[in-house]
């Protein structure tokens, strides 16, 4: 029995947690030698949509995978600090 070979979007997908969000993180390949990162804020609640955040830098291309990867993870933790810091005062 052959299994099915797990895309790369499966092969690469980082999940990450930040006060009580839920993230998919990916680093897209634009060509040989750049890749972009891709962040997904899973719903909050059945019923809502995900959010694919929007590209956050005008530089949205990174030589390699893993700096991609980290971008997208500082980029979620910014999100959140965008949309909580009224409502929890100065961290």
């Amino acid at each position: 029995m052959q299994q099915a070979t797990p895309s790369a979007f499966e092969d690469r997908l980082v999940t990450f947690s930040y006060r009580g969000r839920l993230f998919l993180c990916r680093a897209e390949r634009l060509d040989d030698q750049t890749y972009r990162p891709v962040v997904v804020c899973r719903a909050a609640s059945p019923g809502e949509d995900d959010i694919e955040l929007p590209a956050d830098t005008d530089n949205a291309s990174y030589g390699t995978e893993a700096e991609a990867l980290r971008h997208a993870e500082q980029q979620a933790m910014r999100w959140v600090h965008d949309r909580t810091q009224g409502a929890q005062g100065q961290a």
